[in-house]
C-alpha cells in the first residue's frame, strides 16, 4: 500500500535566503537564471507552499517576459526595463529567488523621480503560445508613428499636443533640452497662415476706412 503524500503547507510569506527581505503572494521577484551571465528572470508570486515540516519551500509564479524573450523580439519602442505579463505559470524552488523587484504600471513608471535597478514596468499581457499581446494596439506619436518609449526624450508641441523625437524633426537631444517653446511644422505653418490672414484683414480694413474718409 502506497504511503500517503505529506500534506503541503500554504505560507503567507517567505524570507529570501541570505537577506531580511520578505515576500508574499502578489509580490514580484527576481529569479536566478541557469546562465549566470544573463539577467535574472522576473516573476510574480502567486502562492507559496512548503512541506509538512516547513522545508522545501516552493513558489508558484507567473512569469514576466522581457521583449527579447518574446516571439517578436525587442522592438525600437520597448523600454530597457519593460516586461510583459505572460500566461506562463510555473513552480520553482524558493532558493532560486535572488531578491524583490517592483513592476509598475506604465503610467506610474513614467512618474518615478528615479528608476532603480529593481524597477520595471509592464503595459502588455503576452500570450506565450501565440506571441500575441493585450492590448494589441496602443497610441503612437511623432512623425515615425511609434509607441512611447520612456527611455527616449520627446518634446511636446504646444499647438497640437503631440510628442516628437528630436531626431525625427532634425534636432539634437541637446538642442531639444534647451527649448522653452516648441511648435511642430504643421502647427507652425498654421500659425503663419493665421498671421498672414490677420495682416491681410487689417490691410483690407485700413483700405475701407481710408475710402470712407475720401468720400467725406
Amino acid at each position: 500500500m502506497a504511503k500517503p503524500r505529506p500534506a503541503k503547507r500554504i505560507l503567507d510569506s517567505y524570507t529570501i535566503k541570505g537577506s531580511n527581505k520578505t515576500i508574499k503572494p502578489g509580490d514580484c521577484v527576481l529569479m536566478r537564471q541557469p546562465d549566470s551571465s544573463k539577467p535574472p528572470y522576473v516573476a510574480r508570486v502567486e502562492s507559496i507552499e512548503a512541506g509538512s515540516r516547513g522545508s522545501n519551500v516552493k513558489v508558484r509564479v507567473r512569469w514576466y517576459y522581457r521583449p527579447e524573450e518574446s516571439i517578436g523580439g525587442r522592438r525600437q519602442f520597448h523600454g530597457a526595463k519593460e516586461v510583459f505579463l505572460s500566461d506562463h505559470y510555473d513552480v520553482q524552488s524558493a532558493d532560486t529567488i535572488e531578491g524583490k523587484c517592483f513592476v509598475h504600471s506604465f503610467k506610474n513608471y513614467t512618474k518615478l523621480d528615479a528608476v532603480g535597478n529593481e524597477d520595471y514596468f509592464c503595459r502588455f499581457e503576452y500570450k506565450s503560445a501565440t506571441g500575441s499581446f493585450i492590448p494589441d494596439r496602443i497610441a503612437v506619436f511623432c512623425k515615425c508613428e511609434m509607441p512611447y518609449n520612456p527611455d527616449d526624450l520627446m518634446i511636446q508641441c504646444e499647438g497640437c499636443s503631440d510628442w516628437y523625437h528630436p531626431a525625427c524633426i532634425d534636432m539634437t537631444v541637446e538642442e531639444a533640452k534647451k527649448l522653452e517653446h516648441f511648435f511642430c511644422q504643421s502647427c507652425s505653418s498654421q500659425n503663419e497662415k493665421k498671421t498672414e490672414d490677420s495682416h491681410s484683414a487689417s490691410r483690407q480694413l485700413e483700405s475701407k476706412v481710408e475710402s470712407k474718409r475720401r468720400r467725406r
